[in-house]
């Protein structure tokens, strides 16, 4: 028997915080929860704060024997402290021997794949489901290709071809530890070729990337009309910043699948500019402005700007910027029958703070209490879908976030 339930690792910091908060509000009261974190001081005023009475672990993120100690006496770890390439090895790690669920935020491609090379065995050998991503990165793209496949078939519509996830509305922020975790990758890859060559290819994530079906290029941003992706779809659709870690993520659980989604299955991800005259120019100056970003956080001069400009780790908006963000984004496919189809997956809140939280938040309740209703799985480094699947849609469904899924042609003549 297990000392706790969830341990919500890094509580202190601004995500963690409100991961622990939304579990103080939400969580059944039978569920055991812990604090952890580096500072018992800090931990005990978190505490205080959400008036209840849950264990303090202290472990710091480099310390493996307390991290072991940590992983040992929980079924549950979330772990919302990054850059994970610096922070998070040593827990995943411990996660995946000690045969203990793991669940965090990470975009970071480097980190996954390493996570995959050193963990994925070694949790199928202990049961573990390691499951990275429980964020904005990238439950959306990954648990809405999965609901829209699911739906697909069970219409036996085929199998999906061409899908294209865009982001129809969004007010909110990317956070702090996204911004720093984007500086920690650009600074690994410039010195390192091989890691350079991972972090571009767009099946980094796969288990085999020799098994993959040739498709063709698939670029990570792209400017395209709406049209190009249904006839349905107005305006001129812009590069997602986000779009070149949670692509590789949907086409691992493709992978993971034996490729259920399909041999001809292409992924990419946009977001909507408008549908004014002056969209196609907004959707090429978003492209020009993520390159200049990129190149700027890896030159020196410009990067010393940019890092008094770009929210830093630890920051956030205020309790009513959280409270009045959202986001929707609209998935869209073709299949192999000619059916077209279209997934929303909608919520309330920051997408970066507030519906990150009470996505992550869900993620570990179902991995906690919803054992029955998992994917089949002998463990391993996993993703959303393939991890926690239709027990996350159900508690996201109940948690307020609007997960649909409609045919718009084909469908009935199938």
């Amino acid at each position: 028997m297990r000392a706790h339930d969830i341990v919500v690792y890094g509580a202190t910091g601004f995500v963690g915080a409100l991961v622990a908060e939304y579990l103080a509000g939400h969580a059944p009261e039978d569920v055991r929860i812990a604090l952890a974190g580096r500072s018992a001081e800090r931990l005990e005023a978190v505490r205080r704060r959400l008036g209840v009475q849950w264990p303090i672990v202290v472990a710091d993120a480099q310390d493996a024997d307390a991290l072991a100690g940590l992983a040992a006496a929980t079924r549950v770890v979330v772990s919302t402290v990054g850059p994970y390439a610096k922070h998070g090895r040593v827990l995943a790690g411990a996660c995946a021997a000690a045969g203990t669920d793991y669940a965090d935020l990470t975009g970071e491609v480097l980190f996954v794949r390493q996570s995959i090379d050193d963990n994925h065995e070694l949790a199928r050998s202990t049961g573990a489901r390691i499951v990275h991503s429980c964020g904005f990165d990238s439950i959306p793209s990954d648990i809405g290709v999965h609901v829209l496949h699911d739906q697909v078939q069970a219409d036996g519509a085929g199998e999906l071809t061409d899908t294209t996830l865009v982001v129809t509305a969004l007010r909110g922020g990317f956070s702090g530890g996204t911004i720093d975790s984007m500086r920690h990758q650009l600074d690994t890859v410039s010195r390192d070729r091989d890691l350079r060559r991972i972090a571009a290819s767009p099946y980094s994530l796969t288990p085999d990337r020799a098994a993959e079906p040739e498709l063709g290029r698939q670029e990570d941003w792209v400017s395209l009309r709406g049209e190009e992706v249904d006839p349905s779809l107005r305006g001129s659709l812009a590069p997602f910043i986000m779009s070149s870690y949670n692509t590789r993520v949907v086409r691992r659980s493709n992978a993971l699948r034996s490729y259920a989604y399909g041999r001809r299955f292409r992924y990419r991800e946009a977001m909507s500019t408008g549908t004014s005259p002056l969209s196609g120019v907004t959707a090429a100056g978003m492209k020009l402005g993520l390159g200049a970003l990129v190149v700027g956080l890896r030159l020196p001069p410009t990067r010393f700007v940019l890092d008094r400009l770009l929210p830093k780790p630890g920051e956030g908006p205020g309790e009513r910027a959280r409270r009045e963000g959202h986001f929707t984004i609209d998935i869209f496919t073709r299949t192999t029958t000619g059916a077209r189809y279209k997934t929303r997956f909608r919520a309330k809140g920051d997408p970066g703070y507030a519906a990150t939280a009470v996505m992550l938040s869900e993620a570990a309740l179902a991995l906690a209490l919803d054992r029955d209703a998992l994917p089949p799985s002998e463990g391993g480094v996993l993703t959303p879908a393939t991890g926690i699947g239709d027990a996350l849609v159900s508690r996201l469904r109940t948690a307020g976030v609007e997960i649909t899924t409609r045919a718009l042609s084909g469908a009935a003549a199938v």
